[in-house]
This record gives structure tokens, sequence and C-alpha cells, in this order.
């Protein structure tokens, strides 16, 4: 299907057929949530003991299943894991069985890094460069795309919601690790790449 509509795209806009991206990318509407899937597979609710291990064997599918779809597959072509996006993430956070340390574990093997996670509007510059830096390291020693989309929601603390409208949703406050990496992080410099030959 994928291929058929890559082919029928190109020829209505009379450009060369690209890529098929596969990507998973869930929106606040109902049926729409990678959470829900993971849920689907056998989790209580998103966030509890193999999430992670869920995830991994849903990326794999997409993956497996697009390769065979469509002769040009590019892009991410996996599961996003975007909380205030993803109703059913949201859901998980409400209940505290999604935390952002779970959020990072499972970024290790979806598409994207930490996405669309409200903190409160008191956490530091230093705890949010942390996080970013936590994640910048999943992403160098696994060879693969992470990012960072973190909103301090000011004025507004943990179990606080803050209301993005459309298809952004909604952000339950989420609670952050706030003891301080700043000495860490006011070092400088750059985290070297890892030595991969001796990987065990």
């Amino acid at each position: 299907m994928g291929q058929l509509v890559g082919v029928e795209a190109s020829r209505r806009l009379g450009v060369p057929f690209g890529i098929v991206d596969l990507s998973l990318a869930p929106t606040p509407a109902v049926g729409d949530s990678v959470a829900h899937i993971l849920e689907a597979i056998g989790l209580e609710q998103c966030g509890a003991c193999g999430t992670t291990a869920c995830l991994a064997m849903l990326n794999d599918a997409v993956k497996k299943g697009g390769v065979m779809a469509s002769s040009s597959v590019g892009g991410l072509s996996g599961a996003f894991i975007p909380v205030s996006e993803d109703a059913g993430m949201i859901d998980a956070v409400r209940s505290e069985s999604l935390t952002i340390e779970k959020l990072e574990a499972m970024t290790a093997v979806c598409s994207v890094g930490l996405d669309m996670i409200v903190v409160p509007g008191d956490t530091t510059a230093e705890v949010i460069s942390g996080l970013i830096a936590d994640e910048a390291a999943i992403g160098m020693v696994n060879g693969k795309t992470t990012a960072v989309r973190v909103i301090p929601a000011i004025g507004k603390t943990i179990g606080d919601e803050l209301e993005f409208g459309g298809l952004l949703g909604s952000g339950p406050v989420m609670k952050i690790n706030d003891k301080s990496p700043a000495q860490f992080i006011n070092r400088g410099g750059k985290i070297p790449a890892p030595l991969h030959s001796l990987k065990n």
C-alpha cells in the first residue's frame, strides 16, 4: 500500500518518488495511541516493567513490515513517544505509571527521544541540561537519533496540566529528579565518542 500511494503521489505531483517514512506518530485522538498498542501487547499500563521490551518489538515490527511494503523506506520509520500527543501516555503519566526515567529507557529503542514532556516551571537550567546530556549519550552510544523536547511550565507544579490544543494535546507536569548536575554541566567541553570495537 505504501508503495502504491507513494507512486501515485509522485505521479500527481510530477516529482520523483522519494521515500516512505513508516513512523508511528500518535495524536491525542482515540485510536492513535502508541501507548495503547503497547498495552494491547500485554501491559497493564504503559510504563509497567516490560514497556521498553514491548516498544522494541513494536519498532522492529514496523520496520520489518515496512521494508516489505515499499522499495523506498527511509526517514525515522519507527514509533514516536511524545507524551502530550498520545492519549495513552497522558493517562499513564496521570496515574504515575509512566515516569521520566522510564521514558528515557524507552528512547534507547524508539525512533526519537524525550518528546513533549512537561516539567515544573522552577526546574533549573542545569537539570534540563543534564536531561539533554543523558539523552545525547543514549543516542551517541546506540548510534541513533535522539532529541529532547521538554517544556518547563512556568507557574505550574507536579500534577498540574498544560493544554496545548490540537495535535499537541495536553501535558501533565511530570516529576523530574531535581538533584543538581550543575558541577558536571558547568565543566563544559564535550563527551567524547565511545569506543565501539570493545563493546560487550
